[in-house]
């Protein structure tokens, strides 16, 4: 049995195409302790972090793609994964953590290939795609083009499966804007659009 505090588009994507097995849905990572027994807890819920962690002992997912595990001082059963929309429903995952038996024992029977990286801000792939984001909005403060039709071009000319507005929209411009954020503490070429910090003002 897997235990899940997610939300509902999360939920779907994670479990929707994998029915064979035992999934137990709850409202927040506090009420893991009622399910001690269980093989695995995912945590998708951005920034939910419980001190329930503390008290188990089977593998623990959390998704934080911004924060490190070395930031967030959790002990060793816990592991980063980037729980974004439109990632939950791959095939393969990255997931920073300690190399475990038991860990990799709970994404065999997900029929998840799981790639383990460095425990750095933004895995691999969603630092590639907020810099894409970030790209387009640079594009649009530039008048090159209007939302659709660089996201046409993109997807067409590099057979992307969405444009950046379109992958900013599903991800939700916040949390690119906050990853983007983290990074450009260290390295000035993450530096945000000023558009994209306007348009997620605006939505908040």
């Amino acid at each position: 049995m897997i235990v899940v505090s997610a939300l509902d588009d999360q939920w779907n994507e994670l479990t929707g195409l994998r029915t064979n097995l035992a999934w137990q849905r709850v409202d927040h990572a506090a009420d893991f302790d009622q399910y001690k027994d269980a093989d695995a807890f995912f945590c998708l819920k951005e920034n939910e972090i419980s001190a329930v962690f503390n008290s188990l002992t089977k593998p623990v997912i959390i998704n934080s793609v911004v924060h490190t595990l070395a930031e967030l001082n959790l002990q060793a059963n816990v592991c980063r994964i980037n729980g974004w929309v439109g990632f939950l429903n791959r095939t393969v995952w990255e997931i920073a953590g300690a190399t475990d038996v038991a860990i990799e024992s709970i994404f065999k029977p997900l029929d998840i290939k799981i790639n383990f990286v460095k425990d750095e801000p933004g895995f691999i792939s969603a630092r590639v795609i907020a810099m894409i984001i970030n790209e387009a909005y640079f594009a649009l403060e530039d008048n090159v083009s209007s939302k659709a039709e660089i996201d046409t071009a993109m997807k067409l000319g590099t057979n992307y499966p969405f444009g950046p507005f379109e992958w900013a929209a599903m991800i939700g411009t916040g949390n690119v804007l906050a990853l983007l954020q983290q990074l450009y503490l260290t390295d000035s070429r993450y530096k945000p659009s000023q558009l994209l910090i306007t348009e997620t003002s605006e939505k908040n």
